[in-house]
């Protein structure tokens, strides 16, 4: 039987390739593979039509579509001039038109070596686009995402189908069980071969054997440039092209004799619907990672707060799970409390709402001029994790994260013991206690070196109110809540917003002097750490002292505007 399959293929490639010179004439053929699913299954398999791929050099007209009966099966052939090809396959010319088969398994029947090339430079610009739209869609955890492989074809590969519904059925061919490890190994070796080219040329870095993370120089690089709709206008250009160009709805008349083929195009529209599940059809997030303190976790993972806490934590079924509302103006935060093996473990939760609606509109409107918050819950929750595991991998305490649930934007993360330092401030500005004053002091002038510390690494915290750092039982001093934290961000609001707050806590008959001395102690903490210098001249500015004119009283605010101004007399002083 084997015997026999193969003596028919080796026919019908005869026939193939006899009627591929018939074509090309005196022309020479650049190459020739079988594609889509007609290069999976062998040829004398029942129900399947097949497909070639013709590239000829200099082929007039450009491209066209030839369909031929052998042995009362249909073979449909997409010709085209190698010019117009490898135009297709290096910048889209055609919307990936003809280059597309080359993302999918074929079998290449002429020149093998020509096609191996075109396919990695298709390959190679596809990682690219991904990379792109990975920049895109996640700004700041794009500094941070792993990458696996297998992310670049799937998402590929499913893109298309995205754009031209028919692909699926390519797909779920691809993925079928007795094919799988074949194919995929094949349509891999392309993606392994352009990702080493990558990797020399310092777009991407390799983290691990099967781990990649994209390179900081190319995502600043990416970041710095305005085209936020490039990859939209390249898919809708795929899009239309596929429609245009593609073989399927100019087939129909032509396969109209075969009626089960038909049928099954027919339905396709139906049938698509249930692909995904029907045929195991993988989530390319399941591929991306981001660092937790539990190791990778999938951008794919939907873990609700009970799941989370059975399986992180390892606890049963019948264990109880308390949930406390710990509040949260802008977000919803829950303490976690889960008992196992007689102790009781506690973890935090964070639900990233969007800011939107009514509600958030004074936020905004005090800020006008000075800054612009980042109000998607998505968008916060990259923030979040990015600067966290940015500042955690540089030596900084904060919360480690435990997990992440994207779809649902949850966070989950360590519960810390210890006591704010919006307390300690509140203690110093009420205290007569001269010795416990002076102590506390040097704790505020301990937090200003870790703010000019994350600012040498172009770390803008974001949201720097005493309420968000925590002094931990051994004197550590933990940063928290990133969310609208950024690299390369505005320095002067963390310095403003902290230094502000703490005339915001100041009693309401109290004098300035005792804001000062604290003001002072943290300024010339972070100067003499090397916090630059105009940053914290820029903190002074009315740019920023309007913003906190609201809930500061005026000669409070005007003691520490000057301070700020003056930061010269500082430095002196501390340098």
């Amino acid at each position: 039987m084997i015997r026999q399959q193969k003596r028919f293929s080796g026919e019908l490639e005869k026939q193939i390739l006899d009627f591929c010179r018939q074509i090309a004439n005196s022309r020479s053929i650049m190459g020739v593979c079988m594609c889509g699913s007609s290069a999976l299954r062998p040829h004398g398999e029942a129900k399947t039509f097949l497909e070639v791929l013709l590239i000829i050099k200099g082929f007039r007209p450009k491209l066209m579509n030839y369909v031929k009966f052998f042995n009362g099966k249909a073979a449909i052939f997409y010709t085209v001039d190698n010019g117009v090809f490898e135009r297709d396959v290096e910048e889209g010319f055609l919307g990936e038109a003809f280059a597309v088969y080359l993302i999918f398994p074929y079998k290449p029947l002429v020149n093998p070596d020509y096609l191996k090339a075109e396919e990695v430079k298709l390959k190679k610009r596809l990682v690219l686009e991904l990379l792109e739209n990975l920049v895109l869609d996640f700004p700041e955890l794009s500094y941070e995402i792993r990458i696996k492989p297998g992310y670049f074809m799937y998402e590929a590969m499913l893109g298309r189908a995205r754009l031209f519904p028919p692909f699926y059925y390519t797909i779920s061919n691809i993925l079928r069980k007795d094919l799988r490890e074949k194919n995929v190994k094949q349509v891999m070796e392309g993606y392994l071969l352009a990702l080493k080219d990558l990797e020399k040329e310092g777009i991407v870095e390799r983290v691990d054997l099967d781990l990649f993370k994209i390179s900081k120089d190319f995502i600043e690089k990416l970041k710095s440039q305005k085209f936020p709709f490039t990859n939209l206008l390249k898919s809708a250009q795929k899009a239309l092209f596929m429609s245009l160009l593609g073989a399927f709805p100019k087939i129909l008349e032509v396969l109209s004799s075969n009626m089960d083929v038909l049928l099954k195009l027919q339905l396709f529209e139906y049938e698509r619907l249930k692909l995904r599940t029907e045929f195991n059809l993988e989530d390319p997030k399941m591929y991306l990672f981001v660092p937790t303190a539990n190791g990778l976790a999938p951008l794919s993972a939907r873990m609700g707060i009970e799941d989370f806490a059975r399986k992180v934590l390892k606890t049963g079924e019948n264990t109880r799970v308390a949930i406390e509302e710990l509040g949260g103006v802008l977000n919803d935060v829950y303490l976690v409390k889960v008992s196992r093996n007689c102790e009781e473990c506690k973890f935090v939760v964070k639900s990233f709402k969007d800011w939107s609606g009514f509600k958030w509109f004074p936020l905004t409107l005090w800020t006008v001029g000075t800054r612009t918050f980042t109000l998607l819950g998505r968008s916060r929750l990259e923030r979040e994790c990015s600067a966290n595991q940015f500042l955690r991998s540089r030596g900084f305490h904060v919360p480690r994260i435990l997990g992440i649930n994207h779809d649902e934007r949850l966070v989950f993360m360590e519960y810390l013991e210890g006591e704010t330092l919006e307390k300690i401030i509140k203690r110093i500005l009420n205290s007569e206690d001269e010795n416990r004053i002076e102590e506390e002091l040097k704790l505020i002038r301990r937090i200003g070196e870790v703010f000019a510390k994350a600012h040498a690494l172009n770390m803008a915290l974001g949201d720097t109110k005493p309420e968000n750092i925590l002094v931990g039982k051994n004197g550590e001093v933990y940063l928290m809540d990133f969310e609208q934290a950024s690299r390369n961000g505005d320095m002067a609001w963390d310095i403003a917003e902290f230094v502000y707050y703490i005339g915001h806590y100041a009693p309401p008959l109290a004098g300035a002097q005792l804001v000062e001395t604290v003001v002072k102690a943290f300024l010339g903490g972070y100067l003499e750490a090397g916090g630059d210098l105009e940053v914290v001249k820029a903190a002074g500015k009315p740019k920023y002292t309007k913003v906190f004119s609201l809930f500061v009283l005026p000669h409070i605010i005007l003691a520490i505007s000057n301070l700020c101004r003056k930061a010269e007399q500082l430095r002196e002083q501390y340098g």
